[in-house]
């Protein structure tokens, strides 16, 4: 009976498709001396018949979750799973390699981005002049922390501030009476550094004044000097004169900036010093080490509190001859003790002397130190104005391998003697053919030295001014109130007593305080007076009336520094002169790979008609007018064989076409760009080798 429910056993678990378990064999109701040995053998071979081995194993051990690590690693030795997994393996070693490739390759393509100093335009401020907080009458650092609003709405990201060191303010205050501190005029130290956060807050830049050549005569160091007081005495430039009859006997028939001789009698000393500008503005003497560590422990002071950049100012005169003899005069036939302007001798002894350009260097080693930090570049610049000597001025630039300025600044527009199309044209063209390759250029139409525009050159060419400025290649200088078209005053609204008690008239060509509003004063203070009257014409000519014009000067400033910042041919591209006559200067700016193009038409002259199809053929038969001066004109198509322009219009045509300007073999003496670079439209990025 046993034996047959033995032998019924496995067939049962075979037709169930079950597994054989021995542990059932070893029943309790059986007896190993019961059990012989042939019956064990038969078990197993009628398990053996009736299942297949790897079926059970594939039935009793699959992967589950929480396996432990023998079974895991079982199956992992298996063919599906290993391969599998070497094949994604290869695939993200693939992946990446590709995608290090691809970014080494964008970065080694990509053209150099734009730094804050070339992607905004600058705009300059005196701050006298710019808005006053506490009712005295006077601009000050609150006033432009007050105003800072404006400068965003402006479209500008860098500020430039002009001096504001303690000073007794003879010439702008340009002559420091301590380097390290802040005039009271303008505010304290603590206005300073509110002013400083306020900026950085709204992700603006500030771009300091430096005159290192000279100081107050009221400045500690000077009167150490004059004392010979240590390591003080040689601080400034000093030599023996005669006294005769009453009258001092200079060294040399050296005159300065400002007319006469540039050597003054100290009674203390008992000796004459130098002054290139003002009497009260001694130089000091730059072939004195400890002056150039001074001057530098300045820089390093004024970057630790977290300025952007310098602009340094009157560098050209940082040295001067040691022999001492007398500069040529222009006119030989002129009776030298007659001499008493800057204009009637050559000035070849006492600018732009062998070691400048060292010393200038030396203070780019120091900005240097300061821009190490990720997007903390520190700008520098330079008044290298030569007027005559071009080249001398883009020595400033420096060399391929020794940097110096990122820019002299470009005054050329401001020193034209009359205004056309063409000395527009031989403006820009003179700084564009002489600028070294692979620099940034640079414009200004304004400046605290030189008449407005307005009163320069005439109302009726403002706009146009404008548009020149914010669409030529580089970085655009603003000073204060030209973005509303204000005007110099009139001599006769200044008091002569205030003429006679405030030597800075002497040198400040009547600038007016800012016009913000058409209330008293023209919002600039709300004391009873401001130290300059303002103009007349501040009722329309203010901030506050023109936003709301859409004609206005003001709204046309602010759609030009959008189109900069928003149209890379304009922004980084290719500029190519068109044309230029007695009344228009035409040009384009393009970018490689971009098929729009932009071409300024701009009146300087008397109402014009010019057909630039004949100029350039491949031009289309229309394009579309973006801006203009006249703002009824945007969106109009132009006839590129007929376009008229009126006296001071300005035109900022669009269009679209397959061959540049630039890539045409006939206008390859009139094509320059600063930084290259390429669109690729598939990618929707700049790269380098077009």
């Amino acid at each position: 009976m046993v034996e047959e429910e033995a032998k019924s056993l496995p067939m049962e678990l075979s037709e169930k498709g079950g597994v054989e378990n021995n542990g059932f064999v070893q029943n309790e109701a059986f007896d190993d001396k019961e059990t012989d040995t042939s019956s064990q053998e038969e078990m197993p071979k009628t398990c053996s018949v009736d299942m297949d081995p790897a079926a059970m194993e594939e039935q009793v051990l699959k992967p589950y979750a929480g396996m432990p690590k023998e079974v895991l690693l079982k199956f992992s030795s298996q063919a599906r799973y290993r391969v599998t997994r070497e094949i994604l393996f290869w695939l993200i070693i693939t992946a990446t390699v590709v995608l290090v490739c691809a970014t080494i390759a964008i970065i080694a393509l990509s053209p150099k981005c734009l730094d804050w100093w070339q992607a905004s335009p600058i705009y300059q401020i005196y701050p006298r002049s710019f808005k006053d907080s506490n009712m005295d009458g006077n601009g000050d650092l609150k006033g432009i922390q007050e105003k800072l609003d404006h400068i965003t709405y402006l479209n500008i990201k860098t500020i430039w501030i002009t001096s504001f060191y303690k000073s007794p303010l003879k010439d702008l205050g340009y002559g420091a009476e301590d380097f390290y501190d802040i005039d009271p005029m303008f505010g304290s130290m603590s206005d300073f550094e509110n002013l400083l956060a306020a900026i950085h807050d709204r992700g603006l830049k500030v771009i300091m004044d430096l005159i290192p050549n000279h100081t107050s005569d009221k400045h500690r160091w000077f009167q150490l000097s004059r004392n010979r007081t240590g390591k003080y005495t040689d601080y400034y430039i000093w030599q023996d004169c005669t006294q005769a009859a009453g009258s001092v006997a200079p060294p040399n028939n050296w005159v300065s900036v400002f007319g006469n001789s540039s050597w003054q009698f100290d009674d203390v000393r008992k000796q004459c010093y130098f002054h290139q500008f003002g009497k009260e503005q001694p130089d000091l003497n730059f072939r004195s080490l400890a002056v150039q560590q001074e001057i530098h422990d300045i820089i390093k002071f004024w970057l630790g509190k977290g300025i952007d950049g310098f602009s340094f100012s009157a560098v050209k005169f940082l040295l001067e001859a040691t022999h001492l003899r007398d500069e040529p005069q222009v006119n030989k036939s002129q009776n030298p003790v007659t001499i008493t302007a800057y204009s009637q001798l050559y000035h070849d002894y006492t600018t732009t002397q062998v070691g400048m350009h060292d010393i200038i260097r030396s203070f780019r080693q120091i900005m240097n130190q300061f821009s190490s930090e990720p997007g903390r570049y520190r700008f520098m610049g330079s008044d290298g104005d030569e007027k005559e000597d071009i080249e001398a001025t883009m020595m400033y630039y420096g060399t391929t391998f020794i940097q110096e300025a990122d820019f002299p600044f470009n005054f050329n527009l401001i020193n034209m003697k009359n205004l056309s199309g063409n000395s527009i044209f031989e403006a820009v063209n003179l700084w564009m053919k002489n600028m070294p390759a692979g620099k940034w250029p640079n414009w200004a139409v304004g400046s605290p030295n030189a008449a407005r525009i307005s009163s320069r050159i005439g109302k009726e060419y403002v706009n146009v001014i404008n548009m020149l400025l914010l669409t030529l290649p580089g970085t655009p200088v603003t000073y204060y109130g030209e973005e509303i078209g204000m005007e110099n005053i009139a001599s006769e609204n200044v008091s002569e007593e205030r003429m006679n008690s405030d030597s800075v008239f002497a040198t400040f060509p009547e600038k007016s305080p800012m016009q913000w509003d058409g209330k008293v004063n023209a919002g600039f203070t709300e004391g009873n007076s401001s130290w300059l009257p303002v103009n007349s014409d501040y009722q329309r000519v203010n901030v506050e009336i023109q936003m709301t014009w859409s004609n206005s000067t003001l709204n046309l400033y602010r759609e030009l520094t959008l189109l900069r910042n928003n149209e890379l041919p304009i922004h980084r591209g290719w500029m190519c002169y068109i044309w230029n006559d007695s009344n228009v200067f035409v040009y384009v700016r393009e970018l490689d790979g971009l098929d729009r193009v932009f071409m300024m038409v701009l009146n300087f002259g008397q109402e014009s008609t010019i057909d630039l199809k004949a100029v350039v053929p491949s031009l289309p038969s229309e394009a579309t007018v973006r801006l203009s001066t006249n703002f009824s004109n945007a969106g109009k198509a132009v006839n590129t064989e007929l376009i008229k322009t009126e006296k001071g219009e300005g035109l900022v045509l669009e269009y679209k076409t397959a061959k540049p300007v630039h890539t045409m073999e006939a206008f390859q003496g009139s094509c320059f760009v600063a930084e290259k670079a390429c669109y690729s439209s598939a990618f929707n990025l700049l790269y380098v080798n077009c």
